[in-house]
């Protein structure tokens, strides 16, 4: 069904007919290279009034339940060692994709107590599973192609959740009465290094990693001198959450293992 853009106008009378709870995932993402006079606009459009304006109409049309997929972004971009985000933390968004999604989050709690529409908001990490894009992409490409990388020597601690995990989590928020009011940080609880990664990605691909250990502060000064020190970054620092709220409120565990998540990618979602 083609509702066309998304943003505060967009009717969705037809997708909602008899629905009786949302799943909602679309968004503007982060964009690398932003081409946009107004990039601010434009995030707030789709992912704050697109948002609210789905939820009215759904709670109008008598859904009980609205799940929002928001991002970990709206905790923050890195954690401290031993410190993984939790849904208790103070959101610290760094960017406009980040901020419009706490926002979409503010506005979601505003109509749920207004309605009385049940709201579930999901605050997932890195989200991998075939034709994922961005920096996981470039990895596994470098791997199939036989890249050396100089990631050999970075010991952070990031979280990943695989989209299987993930699609099966949000159905269990669809039902559960427990899930009803909140928010859930979900990951494949088996957090990676990038180096492990790398690793994961090439014995998927049956491919030597071809690792090279660089270390970090001198791959922070390189990606600052040629202007890709965020890009740097995001391999490098922690991103870890805890997602033992999921686990023990609604009895979650993740269906498949990063092993099993990576040879999906790389297989590109076929059995073995």
């Amino acid at each position: 069904m083609d509702i066309g853009e998304i943003n505060g106008d967009t009717d969705w009378s037809l997708a909602l007919h008899s629905a009786t709870t949302v799943v909602h995932l679309a968004a503007r993402v982060h964009v690398m290279k932003e081409r946009l006079v107004d990039p601010v606009s434009a995030f707030f459009a789709v992912n704050v009034e697109g948002t609210l304006n789905l939820a009215r109409q759904a709670a109008a049309s008598g859904a009980k339940r609205f799940v929002y997929v928001s991002s970990i972004k709206v905790n923050g971009e890195r954690t401290q060692p031993g410190f993984p985000f939790t849904e208790k933390d103070e959101a610290k968004p760094k960017d406009d994709y980040a901020l419009s999604k706490l926002e979409a989050e503010r506005g979601l709690r505003l109509i749920s107590v207004e309605t009385g529409m049940d709201l579930v908001i999901v605050r997932p990490p890195l989200i991998y599973g075939p034709g994922v894009k961005a920096n996981m992409a470039a990895l596994v490409t470098a791997v199939q192609k036989g890249w050396p990388l100089p990631l050999g020597a970075v010991d952070n601690r990031r979280s990943l959740i695989a989209i299987d995990n993930l699609v099966d989590f949000l159905m269990i928020c669809i039902t559960h009465p427990m899930a009803a009011d909140q928010t859930f940080l979900v990951s494949d609880d088996h957090d990676l290094s990038t180096t492990e990664l790398i690793q994961g990605i090439s014995r998927a691909a049956n491919l030597p990693d071809r690792l090279i250990p660089i270390p970090v502060a001198v791959l922070k000064y390189i990606g600052r001198m040629v202007g890709k020190f965020d890009a740097i970054s995001r391999l490098c620092d922690n991103l870890q959450i805890d997602s033992s709220k999921a686990r023990t409120m609604l009895d979650w565990t993740p269906p498949i293992s990063v092993k099993e998540g990576l040879r999906r990618v790389i297989n590109n979602g076929d059995s073995p």
